[in-house]
């Protein structure tokens, strides 16, 4: 770990712990015939319905019911959501059996842009190992669907500091997307940056 003192662990989901695949999940909406879901769909973060599912604007059905409104062809729920969780790869096992080290030294916390079909999605696929499930791994969940708040708002990192009741100066967040550390950062937050399919274990050699 860079720098002493640190007691507690902020961690993102997609990208950080789990592998994602855009153009996959891109490729599936166009087949489904939404045309213009390229423009919608980043990495970091998501336009229009997507967005507005992540920050827990429009429910699950009111997200699907927008999508279909753009789609040029009729499609099922379970069509939308298999499209939408094709975003989603998986949790190499090395990530879950480091986050339960990690638990041992630090406080660990999860604080995602996500939604709830991802969420579910990931709860019934991802995270189960070991017998372990999500809520196993981390101290306490911080969802942006659940907040109705997202990253790189500043917002967001303010009110996971006061509920979890920690100091910013004893916090190391990992974090994909450059801006969201830049936020961080400016709250007293150490931060770190992984690449794509990074193994990050080595922050804590």
């Amino acid at each position: 770990m860079k720098g002493k003192g640190i007691k507690n662990l902020l961690v993102d989901f997609g990208g950080v712990l789990i592998n994602l695949d855009r153009q996959r999940c891109i490729d599936n909406f166009r087949n489904l015939g939404l045309e213009n879901v390229e423009e919608q769909l980043g990495l970091y973060n998501q336009q229009g319905f997507f967005m507005q599912q992540e920050r827990g604007l429009v429910t699950s059905a009111e997200f699907r019911d927008g999508i279909r409104d753009l789609m040029e062809k009729p499609a099922t729920d379970k069509q939308i959501d298999a499209a939408w969780n094709s975003f989603l790869v998986d949790i190499p096992t090395y990530k879950l059996d480091l986050l339960l080290k990690l638990r041992q030294k630090y406080v660990v916390y999860l604080l995602s842009n996500t939604n709830d079909i991802h969420w579910k999605w990931a709860c019934k696929h991802a995270f189960p190992y070991r017998g372990f499930r999500a809520e196993d791994y981390f101290e306490k969940i911080y969802l942006s669907y659940e907040m109705k708040m997202m990253k790189p708002d500043a917002e967001i990192f303010e009110a996971v500091l006061e509920d979890a009741n920690i100091d910013p100066k004893e916090t190391f967040f990992i974090d994909d997307a450059p801006a969201n550390c830049r936020t961080a950062e400016t709250l007293g937050i150490r931060t770190y940056t992984p690449q794509p399919g990074e193994d990050w274990s080595h922050l804590f050699d």
